[in-house]
């Protein structure tokens, strides 16, 4: 045994070790050993990759054409529908020109032709008959899309001008246009390129929702979200008419009608109050309207 001595303010301290072990200081068990690669000391190791997904078998349909003009990528949310209204087309045209068996079945990052195919421009369609005006009111479409023929091709979708109307020289872009509700309507919200892609005309509940302009029906129905009972109208290859929020539609798709005929009655279906919801689509863009219809 070892007896030390120490002395801390005056008063002496007898240590007693076992042994010089015992007054050794305690050993420390090592630290355990990371091994990071070529990682340098002071920097962190990179995660894990996470694992690549897994290829898709086979590429969607149209994938070649990603990116060509005259060609749209399907994007979440989309529906034939609103890929023909965005396009300025009758989605039975893109149905065609794309060989769809089911038109209610697209994919996401799908890409289809959004324009004729070469040599299959869209032709001219009769204007509208006697026969035609006085056919008794169609009930309302179902939200999902008729299936097509594929016995037969679907009728071309763009009206040819009236005997009564000839067009005029300037093409078509002088379409004789009229404003879609009659009497002293409101006009409850201006266009807004962002927020509201038309107008919104106030009026009452089965009030008349009248054709802006000579065209043909096509798309009757409440397939479009937020558009409720809707109507959409091509009156030639650069302009189409919709007509949204309807408690009743009285035209059928692939119907010819004229300016002025009663198409719906006004309503509020998929909205807070009775209005219609207007819209002009140039090319399948929206434009302003009041630039288009006459003065009130």
């Amino acid at each position: 045994m070892l007896l030390r001595e120490r002395a801390w303010g005056g008063l002496s301290v007898v240590l007693v070790c076992a042994g010089l072990a015992a007054c050794s200081s305690p050993r420390r068990a090592p630290a355990p050993v990371e091994d990071r690669g070529s990682v340098r000391p002071g920097t962190v190791a990179p995660a894990p990759a996470a694992a690549a997904p897994a290829a898709r078998a086979t590429p969607l349909p149209g994938a070649e054409n990603e990116g060509k003009p005259g060609y749209h990528t399907v994007r979440p949310g989309e529906t034939l529908i609103r890929i023909a209204l965005e396009t300025g087309q009758n989605w039975r045209d893109i149905a065609r020109w794309n060989n769809l068996d089911n038109p209610n079945v697209i994919e996401v990052g799908q890409v289809l032709r959004v324009t004729p195919p070469p040599g299959q421009a869209v032709a001219a369609a009769p204007a509208a008959s006697e026969a035609q005006r006085a056919a008794p009111p169609a009930s309302a479409s179902s939200s999902v899309l008729p299936p097509l023929n594929a016995g037969s091709a679907p009728r071309a979708s763009t009206p040819a001008p009236a005997a009564s109307q000839p067009q005029a020289s300037g093409g078509e872009d002088d379409v004789a246009w009229a404003w879609p509700t009659g009497g002293a309507a409101s006009v409850l919200a201006g266009f807004d390129e962002q927020k509201n892609k038309g107008i919104d005309i106030g009026g009452r509940a089965g009030d008349a929702v009248l054709a802006a302009a000579d065209g043909r029906v096509v798309y009757a129905g409440a397939g479009l979200r937020g558009y409720g009972n809707l109507i959409i109208l091509k009156h030639n290859n650069t302009y189409l008419t919709a007509y949204a929020h309807n408690q009743a539609l009285l035209v059928k798709e692939d119907q010819a009608v004229r300016k002025g005929q009663k198409i719906a009655e006004m309503g509020s279906t998929d909205t807070d109050r009775v209005k219609l919801h207007f819209e002009i689509r140039r090319q399948g863009k929206p434009v302003d309207p009041t630039r288009y219809l006459p003065a009130k």
